[in-house]
């Protein structure tokens, strides 16, 4: 798909800036956007529900950047972003650019600009809880999830009772899978999850031991990655059947990004 909503110097008076006189005077910022959007169904029925109203989405902006306060227009342009993808699902991606004209830099100077692209994510999370009330540590989470500003779930899968894995002596999980959509990066991401699981009062003492709650991250879109505190695809899941079950229910056909195999592939393999 490549059907783009372009929209051009748009003039918002805000008050942003690092200098106290900025945040108190206010001045002039100049918004571009480029919404990328699915314009077919829209072209065919000739009917503004079926498109973007991209005058909503100037008023959004206008309201937003005078509602709120930055010292940086990165951090500007970072709020909005995310506000518009959030707010507007029919945006699959968007480029956004913000002129600062005469910024204060004690030089004469016609404008500073800065542009950034932003897209909405798709993530795969496992979720499992085997300590006190299982079912109601799963639903707590999920509501979590669900009011999160940053995060839309899209699917969850049946829960499912699985025998514990890794050796230790424990009781049986609860166990599903959910799909989100989210503006998060990767690492802010895993820090929701955990605060999540500190609601749950999920402690980190055994490996692979009982906990009241816990919620991994499969897959962000198709991304690889290989930190110190995140591994993207989770390394366990040609293994893990109690996460292979509940995913081959809401994303059969989601390719693996490193084994190059859907997630029924998989289930099948690990079956066998």
């Amino acid at each position: 798909m490549s059907d783009y909503i372009r929209i051009y110097d748009l003039e918002v008076y805000a008050n942003h800036g690092v200098y106290k006189e900025e945040n108190v005077l206010g001045q002039k910022f100049v918004f571009s956007l480029e919404l990328e959007v699915d314009m077919r169904k829209a072209g065919i029925s000739d009917d503004l529900k079926d498109s973007i109203n991209y005058g909503e989405v100037c008023q959004s902006i206008h309201e937003y950047a005078r509602t709120h306060t930055f010292q940086l227009l990165e951090c500007l342009a970072e709020s909005v972003a995310r506000m518009l993808l959030m707010k507007y699902r029919e945006i699959v991606s968007l480029k956004l650019e913000i002129k600062k004209p005469w910024a204060p830099v004690g030089l004469p100077l016609d404008t500073v600009s800065i542009e950034i692209t932003r897209k909405r994510h798709k993530v795969y999370l496992s979720i499992g809880s085997n300590m006190g009330d299982k079912k109601a540590y799963l639903d707590g989470a999920l509501k979590e999830l669900e009011e999160h500003p940053m995060i839309q779930v899209e699917k969850c899968s049946d829960y499912l009772i699985t025998a514990p894995y890794g050796g230790v002596e424990q009781d049986d999980f609860l166990n599903a899978c959910l799909e989100i959509s989210t503006v998060l990066g990767p690492e802010e991401l895993l820090e929701a999850l955990h605060k999540i699981e500190g609601h749950a009062d999920r402690k980190r003492e055994i490996h692979w031991g009982p906990r009241t709650l816990d919620l991994d991250i499969l897959f962000y879109d198709d991304w690889i990655m290989d930190t110190a505190d995140l591994i993207i695809p989770h390394k366990e899941i040609p293994l893990r059947d109690f996460v292979l079950t509940p995913l081959a229910e809401i994303a059969p056909e989601f390719v693996h990004p490193v084994l190059k195999k859907n997630i029924l592939q998989l289930k099948e393999e690990l079956e066998q």
